[in-house]
């Protein structure tokens, strides 16, 4: 395998009956047999994207103290910042070498549960339309995911609205992620890099333009494979959450994000990848469509909330 297969948006969103199927059929094959994709023609435009990328920058320059006031407490670093080399991998001890910023959903229906139960999110002031380019781009991640998912959905023959009120207001999370620079000397501990092997924990992850090379993909044959991205197209992969829900029938596949080589260690790399969840009460019970004589019933019925606190308390989020 050379790179990821690509596939065009558009087909499913303004294709014929014959483009959507083809869609479909690719974005699920991709899912069963790598977990990964290259999206094209997404919902983020080029002007959002830079826009986007010029406040990440500008938030991870400002200085520690202040990046500091916005950690949120007893949130289990789901909203606000997160400092440095607190998030490791799940079974080893060595943090990354990372530090990032979430934002979830603004819920303003005062009757959904989750507007009492979902921690608020926070803006930084020191960087102006923070709050508006990043709320935008939380949105237009949200309706790229809706979409992935309605193809899903139909995937695996079920209804194609099944996932919509899912996700409504769930615990989604845009992060805001600087694998900051390692200028020459700089001790890194043994085993550290800008993010060890790993699986997402959520439904799909949707990524788009790293401002560095990094990420690398673990095949079938057991072989790393970097993708080859174009700047404007959107990296879309399979969470534990949606592998569960298929009973391992689309895979979540191990991932990294390597260092990269000694002479370019002093330069930063800024990601965003939207991280979708579900509502904290869905049911992650595999589907009985999934289940068969070939392939039983691999996991214990769990909710996302429950399945989430506990992924929490592995990456040293959560005690």
């Amino acid at each position: 395998m050379q790179n990821l297969v690509v596939a065009d948006l558009r087909l499913f969103t303004e294709g014929t009956p014959k483009d959507r199927n083809q869609f479909i059929e690719t974005l699920g094959q991709a899912f069963h047999e790598i977990g990964f994709i290259i999206i094209q023609n997404h919902f983020i435009p080029p002007e959002l994207q830079a826009a986007l990328y010029e406040k990440v920058e500008a938030f991870f320059r400002l200085p520690e103290e202040v990046k500091a006031r916005y950690i949120v407490p007893n949130t289990a670093g789901q909203r606000g910042y997160t400092p440095k080399d607190k998030e490791h991998a799940r079974d080893r001890t060595v943090p990354d070498l990372k530090e990032f910023f979430h934002i979830g959903p603004e819920i303003t229906d005062p009757d959904d549960p989750l507007y009492h139960r979902l921690p608020k999110n926070v803006w930084p002031t020191e960087v102006p339309g923070f709050k508006e380019v990043v709320s935008e781009a939380y949105q237009k991640f949200f309706q790229t995911g809706q979409i992935l998912l309605r193809a899903i959905a139909l995937y695996l023959d079920l209804e194609e609205d099944y996932f919509d009120r899912r996700i409504r207001n769930g615990p989604s999370l845009l992060r805001l992620l600087h694998y900051y620079p390692l200028p020459e000397g700089t001790p890194i501990p043994e085993g550290a890099t800008r993010a060890a092997e790993h699986e997402d924990i959520n439904l799909i992850t949707l990524l788009i333009g790293a401002s560095a090379e990094g990420l690398e993909v673990l095949t079938r044959q057991r072989t790393w494979l970097a993708p080859q991205v174009a700047p404007h197209e959107m990296v879309i992969n399979v969470g534990d959450m949606l592998q569960r829900l298929t009973n391992n029938y689309l895979r979540s596949t191990t991932h990294r994000v390597v260092l990269p080589p000694p002479e370019k260690r002093h330069l930063p790399r800024f990601s965003v990848p939207f991280f979708l969840h579900p509502r904290p009460e869905v049911s992650l019970a595999c589907l009985p469509s999934c289940i068969t004589p070939s392939r039983p019933k691999a996991y214990p019925d769990i909710t996302a909330e429950e399945f989430l606190e506990q992924r929490l308390r592995e990456l040293g989020l959560k005690a």
